[in-house]
């Protein structure tokens, strides 16, 4: 494309997160994540340092920049105060923007995310909320948590949780005034384009229109029985 990494650097946290990287390697040496997939943020910090249009193209294509868990650990450890999680954010953040996402597995589970996530926070205004973890969905919390969504009303307060109350406490209701402010951010930071760009750019790639068919394949791999 021949200007990736100038999208890259007109993030305004791009500066901040990669000053100098010497490929030292604390980064990866640290990473959670490297213990579990072939992901190596040092290899990413070069990459993109070295202006390579060719490889910052491929990472954008990839399943290697949503490995992150976003723990920032490697900015407590790096000798030169790069940020390779914050980097990997940016990345991130183009490849929706182009629509590159799409083509790897792990990218298109961000329609998933957008249909959860983003839709908790401006619809309750809660990234997550019990009443929207289905335990079917979410098999891994295990029998206590199915539990405790069919006794919430009552076993709620015992945790000093207000549960749909007015004032404060957690899972307290959150007044439609405060709804309406987030999404007006939203849409001023542009959020609320990028949702659309996500949601367009995986159908297209897909070839599925329909919402729940495509929930279903982006969420767990497989379509709806």
């Amino acid at each position: 494309m021949g200007n990736l990494y100038q999208l890259l650097s007109e993030d305004v946290r791009f500066s901040e997160c990669l000053k100098a990287c010497m490929n030292c390697g604390v980064c990866t040496a640290i990473c959670p994540a490297a213990e579990f997939y072939r992901y190596d943020p040092r290899r990413i910090c070069d990459i993109v340092q070295r202006r390579n249009e060719d490889e910052i193209e491929a990472l954008l294509r990839s399943d290697t920049i949503w490995y992150c868990g976003q723990c920032m650990s490697c900015k407590t450890r790096c000798p030169r105060g790069n940020v390779p999680g914050v980097l990997i954010s940016i990345l991130r953040k183009v490849s929706q923007q182009l629509g590159y996402f799409a083509e790897s597995e792990k990218g298109r589970q961000q329609y998933a995310l957008t249909k959860t996530i983003a839709k908790n926070i401006l619809d309750i205004g809660y990234c997550v909320h019990p009443d929207r973890i289905s335990p079917e969905l979410h098999p891994e919390q295990g029998p206590i948590w199915e539990w405790y969504v069919e006794h919430i009303e009552d076993v709620a307060p015992k945790l000093g949780a207000n549960y749909h109350g007015d004032g404060s406490g957690a899972l307290r209701h959150i007044r439609q005034e405060s709804l309406d402010e987030v999404r007006k951010i939203f849409q001023a930071t542009g959020a609320m384009d990028l949702l659309d760009d996500i949601e367009t750019f995986t159908k297209k790639e897909t070839g599925i229109d329909d919402d729940e068919t495509l929930f279903a394949l982006t969420y767990s791999g497989e379509e709806p029985k």
